[in-house]
């Protein structure tokens, strides 16, 4: 198990914030998690010790939210995601996580302006659109822990309804989060250390999605979607400042 204080000093908020992400602001906030942690452990490692905590935190936020997901959508975008995760557990050793996380902070500062320059018209879906997202999200997700940005690049514009939008997000994620288990066992990184430090933060988990349910249910969807765009902006250029600066 990780010893060092400063470790669970950035931690601790970046699990409550993965949660409450998961519970009802959207995935955008949790791209914030592991630049959070990798600034005192390596970007690899604070994404398998997340894993177990964000596997956990599926149970809570699906139980809450499965009724309202789009079915359809999810089946749409599981293809996608498997191809995305499976490049991502194949070539997670060569491609420098600094390269992937520039990409994705770049994708998310230019979609998050976008929304506010952009015409209020909702954006069709189409097999392409639908396709490059997903693989994109599934490969991020996998890497850094990112899928939320490009999934919500893809889905955000489908302008669902606010519960909608936080259910089929977070059915999604969980069926990805268990393709990632087994991508993450077969690159060694759910070690014991790392497994043990997951169970210390569990509790956080439970906690971070009822915040987000909570939160959820107090504003209104209007915010919600400013927030899920604005998040977009500050995570990405946390990213892509993080991996300039390397």
């Amino acid at each position: 198990m990780i010893q060092d204080p400063w470790f669970y000093f950035v931690a601790i908020p970046a699990v409550l914030i993965y949660g409450i992400g998961k519970g009802g602001l959207g995935g955008a906030l949790g791209v914030i998690a592991v630049p959070l942690i990798s600034l005192v452990i390596p970007a690899v490692k604070a994404a398998a010790i997340l894993l177990p905590i964000l596997m956990l935190m599926d149970i809570f936020a699906v139980q809450r939210h499965w009724r309202n997901a789009d079915s359809s959508i999810i089946k749409n975008m599981m293809p996608g995601a498997f191809c995305g995760v499976f490049f991502a557990s194949l070539f997670l050793s060569y491609i420098p996580t600094n390269m992937v996380s520039a990409i994705i902070g770049a994708l998310c500062i230019w979609f998050g302006f976008s929304f506010y320059v952009s015409s209020s018209q909702p954006i069709k879906s189409n097999l392409k659109r639908t396709y490059f997202w997903s693989v994109l999200s599934g490969f991020s997700s996998t890497t850094i822990h990112a899928g939320g940005g490009p999934a919500s690049i893809y889905l955000l514009p489908l302008k669902l309804n606010k519960v909608t939008l936080i259910a089929t997000m977070a059915v999604f994620f969980t069926a990805v989060n268990i393709l990632k288990l087994f991508a993450f066992t077969a690159i060694g990184e759910l070690d014991k250390e790392n497994i043990l430090t997951s169970l210390v933060l569990m509790p956080l988990a439970p906690l971070g999605v009822w915040l987000g349910v909570l939160f959820l249910n107090k504003v209104n969807q209007k915010l919600i979607y400013n927030v899920c765009y604005f998040s977009l902006m500050i995570s990405g250029g946390k990213l892509l400042w993080d991996s300039l600066s390397l």
